[in-house]
This record gives C-alpha cells, structure tokens and sequence, in this order.
C-alpha cells in the first residue's frame, strides 16, 4: 500500500512522543455512508523469541467471510513504553498489509485512536499513514473513564477524561464485556461504533480483529514465511 505519509522508524522516545504530537493534528472525524463499505480488515500482532508477528485479514462485510489474509514477521525493535504501541508494532502491520490485493474500505484496529494520552494512539497512526477509515478497538482502558454500559447489544456509554470525550464503551454482545472504540482517522465516533457492531456478530470482538489475534497468536508459535502468502490468501481459516 501507498502511504500518504512517511517518517523514519528509529525513534528515541522522545523523539516519538513528539512525532505524535506533530501527527495527530492531521487526523480528521468523517461520517461514513450507511451503505457502500465492503471490505473491512482487521489488524492484530503477537510476539515471540524477539519478533513481531502481524495479521492482516479483510472480510466481506455483507456476508462476514474472510476474503484475504495475510502476515508479516519482523524483529521486535521498540521497547515497550505504555502509549507507544504503534511504534512496536505499526511497521509489521504495515507490511502484512501491503500483502493484501486489496486496500481496505475501513481498517480496525486492535488498539485505541484518539483514546490516548496524547490523543493519537495506534489507529490514528495507521489511518494517518495510510490515509484510510481506521478504527481503533480496544479491549481494555487506556485513559479515561467510562461507566459499564446497559447489558443490551448495541448499549453504549462515554469513555472521558474530564469533560473531554474520547471514545465509546460499546456493548457487543448481552452480558460480555464491553469493548472500547475510538476514532483513529476519516470516521467519527458513530460511524465507528456502527462498524464495530456490524462486525461482531455476536461476539465481544469484530470478527476482522479477533480472525487477525488468532492468525498473529498462531504465526507466532507455529511462523510462516514469505512463501506461505499465497496460501493465506486462498482464505485459510486461521
């Protein structure tokens, strides 16, 4: 994929601190049509023994069948810092998803957007780059409070840090924990939560990410290398 915006990755922390702060004043809120988006992938990673291990997976959103899969593996070279997320782990996604024959209509994220210290975590970062709808869905808090949601599917409730909105405590599933969603680029709250929901069907996750946690969590134990892409692609489930 084509990237609307480049940076180098051998960052200090400082260095990336502010790379963010400099970035998230191009992320921009967009509604997204009722209709028209099909292709929706979801991006996860794993790790092991010093590498990271990225899945890409887009399904067809009308019938939620996996169309394209793919992974990339490459050595882990970012310490973890809580909030620098993205730059452990962006430059695997980036390449898993350059593998997939076709660019997504709307990209989520194992990870949160704009519900960040900084207002620009992981889904901002690849939607910025990539200059696509991204969402950012988390399955715990990074900042911010939000009251449980109503126990109903679909029941939401604010995630804010003070008077100042980040994201949306979305109920997927009756009685399953909520999950977090944000804004990452060209989406707004609504539209994400609409997709989010759209996607899970019937569980806690969108079925894009959790397909993509189970493909990175089974790369990392068993690998694969380059030559298994077009194996991927024929739709192996994971």
């Amino acid at each position: 994929m084509i990237l609307a915006h480049e940076h180098p990755w051998d960052l200090t922390p400082e260095e990336a601190r502010r790379l963010q702060e400099d970035l998230r004043d191009l992320v921009c809120e967009v509604t997204l049509p009722e209709s028209g988006l099909r292709w929706v992938t979801g991006v996860d990673a794993a790790y092991s023994s010093g590498q990271i291990h990225a899945a890409a997976v887009t399904m067809d959103m009308e019938a939620m069948v996996v169309t394209e899969q793919a992974v990339a593996s490459i050595p882990l070279r970012f310490p973890y810092i809580p909030g620098m997320l993205s730059f452990r782990e962006t430059p695997a996604i980036l390449q898993a998803l350059a593998r997939l024959q076709r660019r997504p209509d709307v990209l989520i994220v194992d990870g949160h957007g704009a519900a960040h210290p900084r207002r620009f975590g992981i889904a901002c970062h690849l939607g910025v780059l990539l200059d696509l709808p991204t969402i950012g869905c988390a399955k715990s808090v990074l900042v911010g409070k939000a009251p449980p949601p109503a126990l109903a599917a679909g029941s939401t409730s604010e995630l804010r840090q003070g008077s100042e909105l980040l994201g949306l405590a979305l109920r997927t599933h009756a009685h399953l924990s909520p999950v977090y969603v944000s804004v990452g680029h060209r989406v707004d709250l609504p539209s994400a939560a609409r997709v989010v929901l759209a996607c899970s069907r019937g569980r806690r996750l969108p079925e894009p990410t959790r397909l993509a946690h189970l493909l990175a969590g089974r790369t990392a134990r068993e690998g694969y290398s380059a030559d298994d892409q077009n194996l991927l692609k024929k739709g192996i489930d994971p």
